[in-house]
């Protein structure tokens, strides 16, 4: 990819809804930090889904072991 193509990209980015945006500026500084070799810290909204999906588990809501099984199955068929 050329430095044209890259500012070229960019210029059709603004037009992009403005969440496209946000997930696009998200994803750049994701890779931005592994390439310096930083520690990937969670989103706020990451951080809602983990504490959700915990309290959850806690609550006692998580798949069988069947599920789990059916579930991979599934993948590895696919």
């Amino acid at each position: 990819m050329t430095a044209a193509d890259l500012k070229n990209l960019l210029e059709r980015i603004q037009a992009w809804p403005e969440e496209a945006q946000d997930e696009l500026v998200a994803v750049a500084n994701q890779i931005e930090s592994e390439l310096q070799g930083n520690e990937y810290l969670a989103s706020r909204k990451e951080l809602q889904i983990i504490d959700a999906a915990m309290a959850s588990i806690d609550g006692g809501d998580f798949a069988t072991d069947a599920e789990v099984k059916a579930a991979f199955a599934k993948f590895r068929s696919g």
